[in-house]
């Protein structure tokens, strides 16, 4: 029987003055999949409470902690289908593992977990239980990415060779973490963030987006990390070489500091007989160049893309759609594939290519490696797990 009603969506985090809660509030709410019905939203159970009552959330459902919102909506019938993670990421562990053992499903902010040890552990528990685990993996929500790796699936551009990819921005330039910068000083603190400070943060982002696009699977890499910043625990800044199964070649490059640049997310994928380029400041046009010819600028809209970018497309062509519907898509992926299970039958397209447990798992590993390998008194390839 088909689920008709709205999916009930609880979350932990993500409270007054969190940038990445407000997100997955707009992003739910987008396509009218999700209704948010339940929270834990802050670690002061006060403020926690008080700021799910401005939501709208219901005061029998306005928990003071992650315990109380797994105790409460376990006891009752209209319980919530996925609880979403915003929270630092050495919280991320043990409340998924929380949520999974009480058979809820969960949506959680990237990494997946601050270890590795721990992310093992977290992705054999969700295919074990078979909860479904998404990650917010945000750039692969857009729809010229989908169409870049159609197309490069289809072979458009012969045997890809190159892949770099960047994420810089500027905001970390100084030391805001010494001056009261809350987002800025778990991201800069070890036992809050994990080993990688930039290569952790956003790094992760990148290195998703090349392999999502390009379909590669990364063999070894060889990394330099540097914190520019004086007296910073984790690194601002990171070099990444990377070699993939099949000889292709890759670079990616992740700062905090680099000035002049906000999310500056970019990809460029070189193959043997064309390239595409993508640039999130740009996100509803691929660039398209293909060996011998002129280059072309594919746009958002256009009426012979592929179907999986079609299906994450709101508006018409000239109309711009950003980082909101990006985010947006990944719940409209996580809503279908989660419905799909509960009405016992195969995904639409719309849930396929959603980032899961697995590739949270592989962004952990990967952030491992690097750190592993920057670590070494002389450069060396590593082999990360599992990625």
């Amino acid at each position: 029987m088909s689920v008709q009603r709205k999916l009930r969506l609880g979350m932990i985090g993500g409270g007054e003055g969190a940038y990445i809660g407000n997100i997955h509030r707009m992003a739910a709410r987008l396509d009218g999949a999700w209704d948010l019905d339940a929270g834990a939203f802050d670690v002061d159970p006060d403020k926690a409470r008080a700021f799910a009552l401005s939501q709208g959330i219901d005061e029998n459902r306005a928990y003071g902690d992650y315990n109380a919102l797994i105790e409460g909506e376990t006891a009752r019938e209209d319980r919530v289908d996925a609880v979403a993670i915003c929270t630092p990421n050495f919280t991320h562990y043990p409340i998924a593992k929380a949520l999974i053992d009480a058979g809820f499903d969960v949506i959680c902010e990237k990494p997946l977990t601050a270890t590795l040890e721990d992310a093992v552990a977290l992705e054999k528990l969700a295919r074990d239980s078979g909860r479904f685990v998404g990650v917010t993996y945000t750039y692969s929500g857009y729809p010229m990415v989908h169409e870049a790796r159609v197309r490069i699936a289809n072979g458009e551009i012969g045997k890809v060779r190159t892949v770099q990819v960047e994420y810089p921005l500027e905001w970390m330039a100084t030391a805001i973490e010494a001056e009261g910068n809350a987002q800025a000083a778990w991201r800069t603190d070890p036992k809050k963030n994990g080993r990688g400070g930039s290569i952790g943060d956003i790094g992760t982002h990148a290195y998703h987006l090349a392999g999502f696009v390009t379909g590669l699977k990364l063999e070894s890499l060889t990394a330099d990390l540097a914190t520019f910043v004086e007296g910073r625990a984790l690194d601002d800044n990171a070099h990444v070489m990377m070699r993939y199964e099949g000889g292709a070649r890759g670079l990616l490059w992740s700062s905090q500091v680099a000035l002049g640049n906000s999310n500056g997310v970019r990809l460029r994928v070189f193959g043997e007989t064309g390239s595409f380029q993508w640039f999130q400041e740009q996100p509803n046009e691929l660039v398209y160049a293909p060996l011998g010819g002129r280059v072309q600028t594919i746009k958002r809209g256009a009426d012979d893309l592929s179907e999986d970018a079609k299906l994450r497309s709101r508006t018409p062509p000239g109309h711009p759609e950003g980082y909101l519907e990006a985010f947006a898509n990944l719940y409209a992926g996580f809503a279908e594939a989660i419905r799909a299970r509960l009405d016992d039958r195969t995904p639409s397209l719309l849930g396929h290519n959603v980032s899961l447990a697995y590739d949270g798992l592989k962004g952990v590993a990967f952030v491992e490696a690097v750190v592993d390998s920057a670590e070494s008194e002389t450069p060396v390839w590593l082999t990360p797990v599992a990625v």
